[in-house]
């Protein structure tokens, strides 16, 4: 896992985000060929114009598992919005299998972040701090 930090003109940061989402109707979008590299595809471009890392992702038949290294000024809910607008209006313009769709993904999604340092650790640090010399 990278665990370099990330560096702006005002920021120092390390934050790793794990998201899964589905479908609408958990419909096994990627069983069609092409779908899946093309959702690859494009979710690498909109990561790179967004200046997120992408560690990981991997589709199954129905639903995505991405982890990401973002900046602190990257909302989750700005993330999702980003690669699921915009791929959906691309996957059902480009397949005619999904064209008939309203929308693909669902609006939920999971998220969980991830660090190099445990809470527990964290937690531990900041309670000490008062009693450091």
């Amino acid at each position: 896992m990278n665990k370099r930090y990330r560096r702006t003109k005002t920021t120092v940061s390390l934050i790793n985000y794990h998201f899964v989402f589905c479908p609408k109707y958990r419909r096994k979008i990627f069983l069609f060929p092409g779908v899946e590299e093309r959702f690859k595809t494009y979710t690498k471009e909109i990561c790179e114009q967004k200046k997120i890392q992408i560690l990981a992702m991997e589709c199954h038949i129905d639903h995505v598992h991405l982890f990401l290294q973002c900046l602190p000024d990257q909302s989750p809910s700005d993330i999702m919005r980003w690669i699921k607008g915009a791929s959906s209006r691309t996957l059902r313009d480009e397949f005619p299998e999904l064209a008939g769709m309203t929308s693909l993904w669902t609006r939920s999604f999971f998220v969980s972040t991830a660090g190099s340092v445990s809470s527990d650790t964290i937690q531990r640090y900041v309670e000490e701090q008062k009693t450091r010399l």
